[in-house]
């Protein structure tokens, strides 16, 4: 009996010695982890003095040109993106291979995923400043004072800002941008990570505007007016995220650079884009408010000019020139047939017919958005199958209401387009509604109300794929669709089409049933309804924005590589008994079924 009790007492020892020693391990590995982010986020000390103390080597080797800037911060050379950070997979912890979409969808690991990263977004300093000797009061700015600077402050900031020129472009200054109204507002993106000058100016230039403008180290805003205050340039003391030694503003300040031309290897400028032939208003001064009348005027000149003025519409009658904003006077809508306006400048004069180009700049009475100011009393969904048009319904809401949309999950893909609040937590209610694909009671029956977005799924299940393969503006290869990875991506996916729709249809609080099909054909009249289900008050002139804005960033160009039809005729037989049975459901509850065109006979 002592033997075995011997025994016993000896495996105890060592298995209490086994987990004293993975303690401490783990304690160690924290302790480093720890060490090694208060490092990070520790602001750098004094340094000597000098006008190039805030600029690091390799940004004053760009200067001079020993170095290419394009090589060091190739926007294309970008690991994947985790928990909004980007952290580069060691072979132990990258994902096993297999298809991308039997990856897991465990909501609780999202959840953890979720607070993880808005608690390290939280607790992370900004960057470190530029240095008391890098300001300087500015001149007719709002807050400088009179105290007397030393001289070598000032020649300081003078060397700063000629390198700054040097490596960077024309460096206007530093402005506020606290206002309730931006002057910047025109092509908004954001990058956490990887924000440089260079790829803000290049974003700018593309649609023809002047000035750029970074915010925060990780916001470009572009436009062709400068902000009307003006404040220190100690005040804009973020570097950007994705280029040290770079100016790139602060917290509600605009560093502002002039756009002078598109930086080789980028897109190149867009130009005026033709949208028909229409018949003149009937009191043109109220309807344009600005024109220009020259000999000879071209599309290029017109555009060019309109552009400037930040007009969204460039008009040609004859030799004369207008610039314009879609009014409910002037809709676009009642196009004529185009041989009328292919007359003679004169004939075309005293026709009353007009050319109506579209300019490179964006319609911005309606990019201005915030998040709610008040806690939403009402959690609305905005709920569909992956693939359905959700991102592209987002930004729809987001332009007509003036309010951020948030998400269920993170993407930093989108946050980086412009969809700010895909960062704040979903659970926030400050945001107008939150995307969701997921399905299930106790998913459902977190919301107050609901926006069902209804696609086509034979549609649907193509753009998931693509993105599933090929991220939200790639296709995938012809490799994805000849391989068993497509057949049993439809087998699986088909029928969560046909659950998700019944789930919500029996589940939901309050519904409003959107088809992706009408919104695109009926895009001002369905997405008035939309607004109203949101209890929102939006003008006229607000939704004919949206409409002239709304493409989006997220719609897929280029050359399909897979073939028109690659549904087989079983996967075909599959999906059309689960559009059946959805088209039932839909009129059982009262709805109008599934839109005519995809319904099978």
């Amino acid at each position: 009996m002592a033997k075995p009790f011997f025994r016993l007492q000896k495996f105890l020892r060592r298995t209490q010695f086994l987990l004293f020693f993975l303690t401490a391990a783990y304690l160690m590995t924290g302790s480093l982890l720890l060490l090694q982010r208060v490092r990070v986020a520790l602001p750098q000390g004094p340094r000597a003095p000098g006008p190039l103390q805030t600029l690091p080597v390799a940004a004053v080797a760009l200067g001079v040109g020993l170095l290419d800037s394009r090589a060091l911060h190739d926007p294309r050379v970008s690991p994947e993106l985790l928990l909004g950070v980007d952290m580069l997979q060691s072979p132990l912890t990258r994902p096993r291979p297999g298809p991308r979409w039997l990856r897991s969808r465990n909501s609780e690991l999202r959840q953890l995923r979720r607070r993880w990263f808005h608690h390290f977004m939280s607790d992370s300093q900004g960057p470190p400043a530029l240095g008391p000797e890098a300001a300087r009061p500015a001149i007719h700015s709002r807050g400088s004072s009179d105290s007397p600077a030393s001289a070598s402050g000032v020649a300081g900031i003078t060397g700063v800002c000629y390198h700054i020129q040097l490596i960077f472009g024309t460096y206007i200054g530093c402005f506020s941008d606290d206002g309730h109204e931006r002057t910047l507002k025109g092509a908004v993106f954001y990058d956490l990570r990887k924000m440089t000058v260079s790829h803000c100016q290049d974003a700018c230039a593309e649609r023809s505007y002047v000035y750029a403008g970074l915010e925060a180290g990780a916001e470009c805003y572009c436009g062709n007016r400068l902000p009307a205050v003006s404040v220190g340039l100690e005040e804009c003391n973020h570097e950007c995220k994705g280029e040290k030694g770079s100016v790139c503003g602060a917290v509600d300040r605009l560093s502002v650079y002039r756009v002078d031309e598109l930086q080789p290897g980028s897109r190149k400028r867009r130009t005026a884009t033709y949208r028909g032939c229409f018949r003149l208003p009937e009191n043109i001064t109220h309807a344009f408010p600005s024109s220009l009348i020259q000999a000879n005027v071209t599309v290029g000149t017109c555009s060019g000019f309109c552009s400037q003025k930040e007009f969204p519409l460039a008009i040609l009658r004859g030799w004369e020139c207008y610039c314009a904003y879609p009014t409910p006077r002037f809709n676009l809508r009642d196009a004529m047939d185009s041989s009328v306006c292919g007359q003679d400048p004169e004939a075309q004069r005293l026709a009353e017919y007009c050319e109506v180009y579209q300019t490179p700049v964006q319609d911005t009475r309606c990019t201005d958005r915030r998040f709610l100011p008040n806690k939403s009393k009402v959690f609305v969904a905005l709920s569909s199958f992956p693939g359905a048009g959700n991102t592209w319904a987002r930004h729809l809401i987001e332009h007509a209401t003036g309010f951020y949309t948030g998400s269920y999950y993170f993407d930093g893909t989108l946050y980086n387009k412009g969809f700010k609040g895909e960062k704040d937590h979903w659970r926030s209610r400050r945001t107008i509604c939150v995307k969701t694909h997921e399905s299930g009671r106790r998913e459902i029956e977190m919301f107050d109300s609901a926006i069902l977005l209804i696609r086509n799924p034979y549609r649907s299940l193509v753009a998931e794929f693509n993105r599933k393969c090929a991220g939200h503006l790639g296709y995938a290869a012809d490799r994805n669709w000849k391989s068993k990875e497509w057949p049993d991506f439809v087998n699986s996916y088909a029928s969560w089409w046909s659950s998700h729709v019944l789930d919500w249809l029996k589940y939901g609080k309050r519904l409003l049933v959107v088809h992706y099909e009408e919104l695109r054909r009926s895009l001002v009249p369905t997405l008035r309804e939309m607004v109203a289900f949101l209890n929102v008050s939006v003008s006229e002139e607000r939704l004919l924005c949206v409409e002239n804005n709304k493409e989006g960033s997220f719609r897929r160009r280029g050359r399909r590589s897979h073939d028109p039809e690659p549904f087989t005729p079983e996967m075909k037989d599959l999906i059309n008994g689960y559009i059946r049975t959805v088209d039932q459901a839909l009129r059982d509850h009262n709805w109008t079924g599934l839109p005519r065109e995809y319904v099978p006979r």
